[in-house]
């Protein structure tokens, strides 16, 4: 997430940082600005169904097989997205509900009422579980995906301002970005999937140079090789290579190509995808393995994107909810996500 200037309302060995998929599916599927979170409350009128994914009759008729375009709520203000199977899992930044549609059909309803505080990134473990950044709450949070029950809420700051942003998961740990803040925070996860009560903040160093007016980390994901974070400022448009040990960060060379209005991050092998928001576009780069160079090769846009802020895989295709951060929200705006090809 970039909060925008219009205001109304972005190593260790493999072993440790293997990769795991998360926010992107393998499945096949068909070929084909300073902001600041919101301060009215106000649910879904879908809250009392809160319960077991059930994909029956809905109100939004989406029958037309995997649609490019996916229906959210009106006045949702989507932000973080993640897929697990053949569903996408969609977080509002206006009280934290979570919202869950099949990729299939597009039909969804809400699965999981939100705390009254944003949910801002999203990712999905193996396990059935979402993992969700709480934005200026300074929290975290792991929602079951099959009952929609907070399984476990972190902590992960007193400080003030603050605002974590996304997630990314690793084989033991999920790590947080701050956009107002120049950490990352590392929650270890058990050897069995334990939701451990452990909380590291890793101060940023090196190379990245904390902005106190501006937005900062944004969004994160691991190296091709596991062994490190990358996260990129918003604020810059630099992305950075960072030791999840040490904290120490190196500007990754993009042969002075910035990554303007950065927000989330996706990698799949060797290809990460930058979504930049306000631009309606998502940079296409193909890095090393070790993440500390790279260079862009391509560009993807669509005249559906109304401000994408993160994007999730399934098969040849990339997903991103629409934040439209630039058309003020009331309960009534639409909101979608749109599918492009990858």
């Amino acid at each position: 997430m970039n909060i925008r200037t219009v205001s109304a309302f972005i190593g260790l060995p493999a072993l440790v940082l293997g990769l795991v998929t998360t926010s992107a599916a393998s499945a096949a599927a068909p070929t084909q600005a300073p902001t600041q979170a919101p301060t009215v409350v106000k649910h879904s009128v879908d809250d009392g169904e809160c319960d077991r994914i059930r994909f029956g009759p809905a109100s939004a008729k989406q029958s037309k097989a995997f649609p490019t375009r996916i229906k959210l709520p009106n006045g949702f203000q989507p932000e973080g997205i993640a897929i697990r199977g053949a569903t996408a899992y969609f977080g509002s930044l206006v009280d934290g509900d979570i919202y869950a549609a099949t990729l299939r059909n597009g039909r969804g309803k809400i699965i999981s009422q939100g705390p009254g505080t944003p949910s801002v990134g999203l990712k999905a473990d193996h396990r059935g579980r979402l993992w969700v950044a709480g934005g200026p709450n300074g929290t975290a949070r792991v929602v079951d995906i099959r009952s929609g029950k907070i399984l476990k809420s972190y902590p992960l700051t007193k400080s003030t301002p603050t605002f974590v942003n996304d997630v990314v998961l690793s084989r033991n740990s999920a790590w947080f970005t701050d956009s107002s803040r120049p950490v990352v925070y590392q929650v270890p996860i058990g050897r069995h999937g334990q939701l451990l009560n452990k909380v590291r903040t890793i101060p940023l160093k090196g190379a990245y140079v904390h902005d106190p007016t501006g937005f900062n980390g944004n969004g994160i994901s691991l190296t091709p090789d596991g062994r490190a974070l990358l996260i990129v400022q918003s604020s810059t448009g630099f992305l950075f290579r960072v030791d999840p040990r040490t904290g120490f960060t190196k500007r990754v060379n993009l042969g002075g190509t910035l990554m303007t209005n950065g927000d989330g991050l996706l990698l799949q092998g060797r290809t990460l995808y930058v979504v930049q928001n306000l631009l309606n576009r998502v940079a296409v780069l193909k890095l090393n393995r070790a993440g500390t160079v790279g260079r862009q090769v391509r560009t993807i846009t669509d005249k559906s994107f109304d401000v994408p802020t993160t994007a999730a895989a399934f098969g040849n295709r990339l997903y991103l909810p629409n934040a439209r951060f630039t058309t003020t929200p009331t309960p009534t705006t639409p909101y979608w996500a749109t599918a492009v090809r990858r």
